[in-house]
C-alpha cells in the first residue's frame, strides 16, 4: 500500500474523494476503537492521499460521538504528515457570505464533552497551542483555495461549539461582540490530536450560513447547510486537489516535533500499555527510555509547569 503524506478529513457533505486513483480501502484498528469510516488511500497526481469521513459515511456520527482519537491514530499510523481538514462553519461576520471559504488562523474552544488528548494513564505532555494551524501548510491551503472560483478570506478566529443543536441567537451575538469569524462543531479536539501527533493541520471551512444573528436571512437549517454544502463540493474537491499539487512545496515548520519539549514524563516510568498504544506518535522519541526530563541531566531540577483548571 502507499504510505499516504496528505490526509484528508472530509466534513458535512464531503463524504467521499472520488478524484483518488488506483484507490484501495484501508481498515484500520487503533487502541480508541474504530475510525469514524475505513480509510480510502489512492493518489491524487501522483500525491498519495488518504481520505476519512469525518461523520462516518452516510453521516451518522454527531460531532460529539466523532471518534476523534481513533481518526488522528489512524491517519499517523499510515505516514500521514499534513492534515487538511474539511468543514461546514457558520459566519460570525457580514463579509464572510454563504458559499466563501474562510482559512481559519484560531481556534476559541467551546466544546465540553470530548476526550481532547492521547495522553493520561501514566504520561503527561504539555504541546504548545498557541497557534492550532500549521503555518506553512494554511499557506499552502489559502493558495490552493485562491487558485478556484471561490471567494476566500485569510484569517480569522473559529468557534468550536459542543453542539449538536445550532447556536441561539443570543450566544450568536455574544460570539460576535467577542470578534470571532466563524462558528463550527469539529475542529477541537481535532486541531489538538493533530498537534500531539505531530501532524501540519489547517480548516478549509466552507460558509453554508450566516448563524443565527442575521436580520435578514434564516435561521440556519440543517437542510439549509446541506444544500450549500452540495454547491460547493467542486470547489472543495478542487481545493483538496490543489493541494496535493503543492504538498511538496510546503515550508519547514515546528509541528513535527510538537512533542520534543512536550513530554514530562520520564519514558522508562511510562506504563508498558500505554507506550505501546502510543506507539505511533512516541517512536522517535524512545530513545529517551530512562533519560530524565527536560534536560536536566542529574534528574535535580524540578519541573515547574502550568496545570490549567
Amino acid at each position: 500500500m502507499l504510505e499516504p503524506r496528505l490526509g484528508v478529513i472530509g466534513g458535512s457533505g464531503l463524504y467521499a474523494m472520488p478524484q483518488l486513483h488506483n484507490a484501495e480501502t484501508v481498515e484500520v484498528s487503533t487502541p480508541f476503537g474504530a475510525p469514524s469510516s475505513p480509510i480510502t488511500v489512492g493518489t491524487v497526481d501522483a500525491v498519495p492521499v488518504a481520505f476519512i469521513a469525518r461523520h462516518g459515511i452516510g453521516h451518522t456520527l454527531l460531532p460529539s460521538e466523532v471518534p476523534y482519537r481513533a481518526n488522528i491514530w489512524a491517519l499517523k499510523s499510515l505516514g500521514v504528515s499534513q492534515l487538511l481538514s474539511v468543514s461546514a462553519v457558520g459566519s460570525l461576520r457580514e463579509d464572510y457570505a454563504p458559499r466563501d471559504i474562510v482559512i481559519p488562523d484560531q481556534i476559541f474552544d467551546r466544546t465540553r464533552a470530548r476526550s481532547a488528548s492521547f495522553f493520561g494513564r501514566g504520561l503527561v505532555a504539555h504541546v504548545a497551542f498557541g497557534n492550532p494551524f500549521c503555518p506553512a501548510l494554511t499557506q499552502v491551503l489559502f493558495s490552493s483555495a485562491q487558485a478556484t472560483a471561490a471567494t476566500v478570506h485569510w484569517g480569522g478566529a473559529l468557534v468550536v461549539i459542543e453542539g449538536p443543536a445550532f447556536s441561539t441567537v443570543a450566544e450568536s451575538e455574544a460570539y460576535r461582540k467577542l470578534g470571532f469569524s466563524i462558528i463550527g462543531m469539529t475542529a477541537i479536539p481535532e486541531a489538538k490530536l493533530a498537534r500531539e501527533a505531530e501532524l501540519c493541520y489547517a480548516t478549509l471551512a466552507m460558509v453554508t450560513d450566516y448563524d443565527v444573528w442575521h436580520p435578514t436571512h434564516d435561521s440556519v437549517t440543517s437542510d439549509m447547510v446541506a444544500q450549500t454544502l452540495r454547491e460547493n463540493i467542486d470547489t472543495a474537491h478542487s481545493v483538496v486537489a490543489n493541494v496535493s499539487a503543492r504538498v511538496t512545496s510546503i515550508g519547514v515548520c515546528h509541528c513535527q516535533d510538537s512533542l520534543a519539549s512536550a513530554l514530562l514524563t520520564p519514558l522508562d516510568l511510562v506504563p508498558a500499555e500505554t507506550l505501546t498504544d502510543l506507539e505511533p506518535l512516541l517512536a522517535k522519541y524512545m530513545g529517551r527510555m530512562g533519560r530524565p526530563v527536560k534536560g536536566d541531566p542529574d534528574n535535580t531540577v524540578e519541573v515547574a509547569i502550568r496545570e490549567d483548571g
